[in-house]
């Protein structure tokens, strides 16, 4: 156990974020300690928890309740239904979480699922989403997204844009900086000290030589031989067909995609519900549950806490391969 708890922001209230929040304290206690910044009457009626007042008392309250780092908001959680009046609060819950991490008070951060449109609505929320509103308050200019489980790590380059933009948007300075970034996280946040990265072309069996497309002869083989040059492990690009297959995943510790369904499909139909979302290239640990706020469960009971058990697991890890 590291001596500082994990700082785990509370999400949109109306969504499964509190549910899967006292889920997860019921299965991990004191054996990780985490606190939960949000409104405690948000919690499913009958939660154990007890309001502290800085996240070093999370390590002696774990076992027997919640901690809660209480942050009022205006208006009740109605599940299901997300209300304009509590919009800023989440927002500030994120930002609390980040300055207790980046001040040194917490581990890493953990953030349960938002409603973009909700925030948007409510605040004039002015960022894509999550990542990027991460970024602007870490001061970094790129970030790259990482999806985990046991059996594969998947970084795709682009992300939420429509594949017939994939091609423009995939520019050698983002593979590059993806590289990058990908490769110093290994090494920093995965421990592992020569990380081998399989790069995945574009194409169909990766352009077949310029018989199904040409990025990979024109722009990605190359930029992968200068930095091999350099001493970077990569490998490819391959066919994305047969990267996958648990033979090949052996061979690599990363896979990097060109675009969001080539990365996501994959690691999905391995391990649906212990996905983690990492986001690498910030000046501190941040991981969430590889799902949204669920509205149709949220409020029933039926919530499944096991990609955000993921997340504050993958968290822990990722803080003491950063201490050393």
């Amino acid at each position: 156990m590291t001596d500082k708890p994990i700082a785990m922001s509370c999400g949109e209230p109306a969504g499964v974020g509190p549910e899967i929040a006292a889920k997860a304290w019921q299965a991990l206690g004191a054996r990780l300690p985490f606190f939960w910044i949000g409104d405690p009457a948000h919690l499913p009626e009958g939660t154990p928890h007890t309001e502290i007042h800085a996240p070093e008392e999370a390590l002696h309250v774990a076992a027997t309740a919640l901690p809660v780092l209480a942050q009022p908001f205006p208006a009740p959680a109605v599940p299901g239904q997300p209300h304009p009046e509590n919009a800023a609060a989440v927002i500030a819950a994120i930002a609390r979480g980040v300055e207790l991490v980046q001040d040194g008070h917490a581990s890493a951060l953990c953030t349960a699922p938002i409603h973009k449109k909700a925030l948007q609505d409510g605040a004039g929320f002015a960022h894509p989403g999550h990542t990027e509103y991460l970024a602007h308050l870490a001061g970094v200019d790129r970030v790259v997204m990482m999806l985990a489980c046991d059996a594969l790590k998947v970084v795709p380059v682009t992300i939420h844009i429509a594949i017939a933009d994939v091609p423009g948007a995939l520019t050698e300075t983002l593979l590059e900086d993806t590289l990058r970034i990908t490769e110093a996280a290994m090494i920093r946040d995965f421990g592992i000290d020569a990380p081998r990265l399989a790069v995945a072309g574009l194409n169909p069996h990766a352009g077949e030589g310029g018989a199904m497309g040409r990025e990979e002869i024109e722009m990605i083989d190359p930029l992968l031989d200068r930095l091999r040059a350099e001493g970077m492990r990569l490998i490819g690009p391959r066919s994305a067909d047969t990267m996958f297959h648990e033979a090949a995943r052996q061979t690599y510790d990363v896979a990097v995609c060109m675009y969001h369904d080539q990365a996501l499909i994959p690691i999905k139909t391995l391990d649906f519900a212990s996905g983690v979302n990492v986001t690498l290239g910030l000046p501190f640990i941040r991981t969430s549950p590889d799902h949204g706020t669920a509205f149709d469960i949220a409020g029933t009971g039926r919530a499944d806490p096991t990609s955000l058990i993921a997340a504050l697991e993958m968290a822990h890890r990722m803080s003491r391969a950063r201490a050393g």
